[in-house]
């Protein structure tokens, strides 16, 4: 792709960083407006239709389209969210908001987590409106709020109440890109699927009282404590997912660790034996998790608590349901379970595309543009993203960028909601070149 554009999405992508769409989880959080206008500026232009939603107060939504020719054709959307999660500057070599270009690469939170894909395609979608590129079908760019907390602001209220606004026949979001495989068979990976998220809040009860006589008192923070430890301990059962045997033949494992890691018997085993940064993500890719990451209670020092919540994030995997969820939880918890009330607070089933499309052919086309020898390898991604609202409303949905070769995948996942967030330039000019590809090749 052309340095010109390139230079482009690195600039738009500091100012997205600069504009400091903090998504807390609150509803006054966020403040993507300030992206959303931004963004806008870029994308408008001659044969492009804007729209604006408001879900809330400055949790605002983009959609622009450029009409197709041909009313039967399959239409594309790019998702790219606004919103990034906070940060604890403490932690960070540079300022995590100064959008700084330094050696190659642009620092600052959201700049892989979604913000550089999301500036690569307002880039994109700029070039072929301003370019005349006619595509048969839509061509539609979604810069959306409100991702990195569930979407109830954000894709996830446009499905609900503007539905036909982002209703495509395919869409395109994050991430994908990463290189893998071996010399002779070097692949790219394209997430086809995700886990499913069941957020769950645990309410745990115990009886008020003066914190100078903790004597058998019954302590809810004491109980929430034990809960906590037992859940941290706890392991689920590892369950394959249709697309591990080929995940784990495209990462070049070979003879009896590559026997084990495919093994439910063994595979535990197996991950125990891996460094740390590999053997966490492989476990998240075959095991439900649940993650206690919350309590909130009464903050009075001298008083007993008798309420404390905590909420536990657990993601599934696919065909496990909320019933499979709760029997998790209660069998971790033992014989403290039953003093505790379960509630959810998301409950998205995974969900996964298929791969035999016109889509998937146009990636594999677009990737060989580049890397002419590497094939696409689908994947099941571990976190959550807007592809889950886009496949409930009938869209196939891909996770889809171009890295560079040398960006590791332990590096690359190091540094989603982590210190020191930052792409580089070659990933982002890759991207670009990835999106633009793809779109006048799928929709010409």
């Amino acid at each position: 792709m052309s340095t010109d554009l390139t230079n482009q999405s690195v600039e738009l992508l500091r100012h997205m960083i600069r504009n400091e769409c903090v998504n807390e989880g609150t509803e006054d959080s966020g403040h993507e407006v300030r992206n959303a206008d931004l963004l806008q500026t870029i994308v408008e232009g001659v044969g492009v239709e804007i729209e604006r939603y408001e879900a809330a107060p400055d949790r605002v939504s983009l959609v622009a389209r450029i009409d197709g020719t041909d009313s039967a054709a399959p239409s594309l959307l790019f998702n790219g969210h606004t919103d990034v999660v906070p940060v604890n500057a403490d932690g960070w070599e540079r300022d995590p908001f100064g959008g700084e270009l330094v050696d190659g690469e642009v620092w600052g939170r959201g700049a892989i987590d979604m913000l550089s894909l999301t500036a690569s395609m307002a880039v994109t979608f700029r070039h072929l409106a301003t370019s005349g590129f006619r595509p048969k079908g839509d061509l539609i760019f979604f810069a959306v709020a409100d991702e990195e907390s569930g979407s109830s602001y954000g894709a996830q209220w446009m499905a609900d109440n503007h539905a036909d606004a982002i209703r495509a026949d395919y869409v395109l979001t994050e991430n994908g890109g990463l290189h893998s495989g071996s010399d002779a068979q070097p692949r790219v990976s394209i997430n086809v699927g995700e886990k499913g998220v069941a957020w769950r809040r645990l309410r745990v009860r115990g009886t008020p009282g003066h914190g100078s006589q903790p004597y058998q008192a019954d302590n809810a923070l004491l109980k929430a404590a034990a809960i906590v430890q037992r859940i941290g301990e706890h392991r689920t059962p590892p369950r394959f997912h249709e697309r591990w045997r080929g995940q784990i033949e495209n990462m070049g494992i070979d003879g009896e660790l590559k026997a084990m890691m495919l093994d439910p018997a063994r595979v535990d085993e197996a991950l125990a034996s891996l460094p740390v940064s590999a053997a966490r993500y492989l476990h998240s890719c075959c095991h439900m998790t649940m993650s206690p990451n919350v309590a909130v209670g009464p903050t009075k020092t001298n008083t007993i608590p008798d309420i404390v919540d905590i909420d536990i994030d657990v993601r599934t995997m696919p065909g496990e349901t909320p019933d499979d969820v709760r029997e998790q939880l209660t069998e971790a918890m033992g014989d403290l379970a039953e003093q505790v009330e379960i509630s959810p607070l998301m409950n998205d089933m995974s969900t996964t595309s298929p791969i035999d499309t016109p889509l998937w052919d146009s990636l594999r086309r677009s990737v060989q543009r580049h890397f002419p020898s590497s094939e696409l390898s689908p994947g099941l991604t571990v976190g959550f993203t807007d592809a889950r609202v886009h496949r409930q409303m009938g869209a196939v949905a891909y996770g889809a960028g171009l890295l560079a070769p040398s960006l590791s995948a332990a590096e690359y996942g190091s540094r989603f909601h982590g210190n020191n967030e930052r792409i580089d330039v070659e990933s982002i000019g890759l991207t670009v070149g990835l999106y633009h590809d793809t779109a006048v090749d799928f929709l010409s």
